[in-house]
């Protein structure tokens, strides 16, 4: 799986088929049996998530992974301090509770961002009195406060309605676009027609194994694709693919 520079890809398939386990490996949270991970042309197989962080990978949640004590605004100052000023991210990682004040170039990051994700009513609100919706929203924008040349999305858009969906879709593009071919995107998304509607590249997983490659057009019309997933030979049409029965939870 090859995914260039300014390009959102997306991965597809059932439950059980790997995607999470997929983003887990190229994350460094989880370690793989063979192969190799190159990020912008570096070997990091063997670098920690910590390492490919700093390098410029992010990545989202199924289940958002927040500080629950801090606010919406404080989550995308921290991120943006872990990339351009580690120093004073790690004073304020020794206490949680009493961040040091934002400067003003972090205020016009945090401010543009959290504008474009629609989080500005909810700027200081605690991430703990937020639904689940809002707070994938916030991970999302922690994400790109951070300045990665990758990010990793695991279903971004489950909890959210079809209206903020469509707007993260077309942030997503947005952002892409506005980064020169700076910014690349892996999405996992079991909502098929936003992954065909938003990816440059689409990969199908079938239990571990890629069956298709290629343009949303082209996925549309694999015959591999309809038959492991459709049983028929009728264009992809569904919004979201059926899980296989029996199969286990990424």
């Amino acid at each position: 799986m090859e995914v260039a520079p300014g390009q959102i890809a997306g991965l597809v398939g059932p439950n059980g088929a790997g995607k999470s386990t997929l983003l887990g490996v190229l994350s460094g949270l989880q370690r793989s049996n063979g192969g190799h991970v190159s990020l912008r042309g570096e070997d990091v197989t063997h670098a920690s998530a910590r390492a490919r962080a700093q390098r410029g990978l992010a990545r989202t949640f199924q289940q958002p992974e927040l500080f629950l004590g801090l606010t919406v605004r404080e989550h995308l100052v921290l991120a943006h301090r872990a990339r351009v000023s580690r120093r004073r991210l790690w004073l304020d990682m020794l206490d949680l509770r009493a961040l040091l004040p934002a400067s003003a170039a972090e205020n016009e990051r945090v401010d543009g961002l959290l504008e474009l994700l629609r989080l500005t009513r909810v700027a200081k609100a605690p991430v703990a009195a937020l639904p689940l919706g809002v707070a994938r929203l916030v991970e999302v924008g922690r994400a790109l406060a951070s300045d990665p040349h990758v990010i990793l999305l695991d279903e971004p858009l489950s909890g959210l309605d079809m209206k903020a969906s469509e707007n993260l879709v077309a942030v997503f593009r947005h952002i892409v676009d506005e980064s020169d071919g700076g910014l690349s995107v892996v999405m996992v998304e079991h909502d098929v027609a936003a992954v065909l509607s938003l990816s440059d590249a689409v990969f199908v997983l079938d239990f571990g194994e890629r069956i298709a490659a290629g343009t949303p057009e082209q996925i549309r019309n694999d015959p591999a694709v309809q038959a492991a997933y459709l049983g028929d030979s009728k264009p992809v049409e569904r919004s979201s693919i059926p899980s296989r029965p029996g199969a286990a939870g990424t």
